[in-house]
């Protein structure tokens, strides 16, 4: 049998459901997910492998105005995904009216020349009507090579969008062993799900200002727990006080529920320690960014 592979770029707006289709495609958690706009910083990468096809997803994070050097590293590492993939979802919401930062995005796609589907996902918050209002909308804009629209958070359509990224594979080398699910080293993980609690639990600026440092991450003979230290990084001391909260009870709580998520991913007992330091102004600063994983080698 022929093994067919390639490379698959997820590309759209903050929050509009790009790692939820992400892990709804594997069944398995890699990308976190939140309410809040840019959750996703990193490029993250999903290999979803069958025994005749290999699909190699690239979430993005979520394309908007960069207004810190985080914002530009965010933007510019969505965008070099374009030299890496042979095909583009674009993703945008079917319960929001396409605005400039599609149109942005939609130019970027036009320069580049790979095939573009476009993924209408959230079709459980609109009436059907909307969403033919939608599609044609963007059909106008576009030359689309199909239009698909979706529930990642449900499920729904997702098999069929599949089947047409199978169908557009060509002959190809299976690039990761078949029980592979990401590229990312499993401290990634770690932080990212602590980052998750944080953006979950607290309000306001908060939320963009944090990023998660593992400072060791090693398994206690003692115990036979994994043992993690992690830093939680902010930028002022006023959100320090919020993420440590009354008698330490906030930091107590992000560590309750990243540990139960921790401890599902590794499939093994934790024993979590987190701390909170202040780093003025961190998203600005080159060297600071580099430390906490945010580094421009990536692309």
């Amino acid at each position: 049998m022929t093994f067919k592979s390639g490379f698959v770029a997820i590309l759209g707006r903050p929050n509009v459901g790009k790692s939820t289709f992400l892990n709804q495609v594997l069944g398995q958690k890699i990308a976190i997910m939140s309410d809040k706009a840019q959750t996703t910083r990193n490029k993250i990468m999903g290999i979803y492998t069958t025994n005749s096809e290999q699909i190699v997803f690239i979430d993005t994070p979520g394309i908007h105005k960069p207004k810190t050097a985080l914002g530009d590293f965010m933007v510019e590492s969505a965008y070099s995904t374009l030299r890496e993939v042979e095909t583009v979802l674009f993703m945008v919401p079917a319960d929001e009216e396409r605005g400039k930062g599609d149109n942005m995005i939609m130019e970027r796609l036009k320069a580049a020349k790979l095939p573009v589907i476009l993924v209408i996902n959230k079709i459980d918050k609109v009436h059907p009507d909307q969403l033919l209002e939608k599609i044609e909308d963007f059909r106008s804009q576009m030359d689309f090579k199909e239009i698909v629209p979706i529930s990642a958070l449900q499920g729904n359509n997702i098999p069929t969008l599949l089947n047409l990224l199978k169908k557009n594979l060509e002959e190809g080398y299976q690039y990761f062993p078949e029980d592979q699910i990401t590229d990312h080293p499993e401290r990634f993980l770690v932080s990212e799900m602590i980052r998750e609690k944080v953006l979950l639990l607290t309000k306001q600026e908060v939320p963009h200002s944090v990023a998660v440092v593992i400072d060791s991450m090693k398994r206690n003979e003692e115990t036979d727990k994994i043992h993690i230290r992690a830093t939680i990084m902010v930028e002022r001391d006023s959100q320090k006080g919020i993420i440590i909260g009354k008698k330490g009870s906030m930091l107590k709580k992000i560590g309750q529920l990243a540990r139960r998520d921790i401890e599902i991913m590794l499939g093994d007992k934790v024993f979590l320690e987190t701390w909170v330091k202040v780093k003025k102004n961190w998203r600005d600063k080159k060297l600071d960014l580099a430390d906490f994983g945010y580094n421009k080698k990536e692309y």
